[in-house]
């Protein structure tokens, strides 16, 4: 399968819209208002599930159009696939872990939050070539560590929206940190 990966912009709401609207939870309705809001949303959980699914999408097209809610949109035959929610570690309200370590100021940590892939298309690869595409794109951007958060246990492949830790051990990244129900992974780039 042949993939073109986009940066999200505001010239690819409608693509990123649509995908949400239409593709990205098809088999997990109950989840289909996330607009990936969640992890904008101040507040929490608690809060986030108050919002309506036409309130989430209200605030990530505006979050989009700021520039501060991004990730990649992958594309097969000009359709989006595949969604992957990566920033800057400190532009996300809600992480599995926002570390409380000083930091030195050399080093800019980019967060992978989670991947949504067309339930047609999972197993494919697409969320492999989403991240090697997320850590080459951050370390042009002059990153120096790409993190994620895989959830502990057997998932099944929409509950494993964060990326199994097998995807992660296979494009380098290592155990940096161990949650209750996460483990934080990183890679040096």
């Amino acid at each position: 399968m042949k993939l073109t990966i986009k940066s999200l912009t505001a010239e690819i709401l409608d693509d990123f819209l649509f995908y949400f609207d239409n593709i990205g939870f098809k088999d997990n309705p109950e989840w289909d208002g996330c607009y990936c809001y969640f992890h904008h949303c101040p507040g929490g959980i608690k809060e986030f599930e108050k919002q309506t699914k036409e309130e989430n999408r209200s605030a990530s097209i505006e979050l989009i159009k700021s520039g501060k809610l991004n990730g990649f949109l992958a594309y097969s035959n000009d359709k989006p696939v595949g969604w992957c929610k990566a920033d800057l570690k400190e532009n996300f309200v809600n992480l599995p872990s926002k570390d409380d370590e000083i930091l030195p100021e050399n080093i800019k940590i980019a967060a992978v939050a989670c991947f949504l892939i067309s339930p047609t298309q999972r197993r494919q690869g697409i969320a492999r070539k989403l991240l090697q595409y997320v850590c080459s794109s951050f370390s042009n951007d002059g990153y120096t560590t790409v993190e994620g958060y895989p959830r502990k246990g057997k998932l099944s492949d929409a509950h494993s929206y964060n990326g199994p830790i097998s995807l992660y051990q296979s494009d380098g990244f290592t155990i940096y940190k161990e949650l209750e129900n996460f483990y934080v992974m990183r890679k040096n780039l």
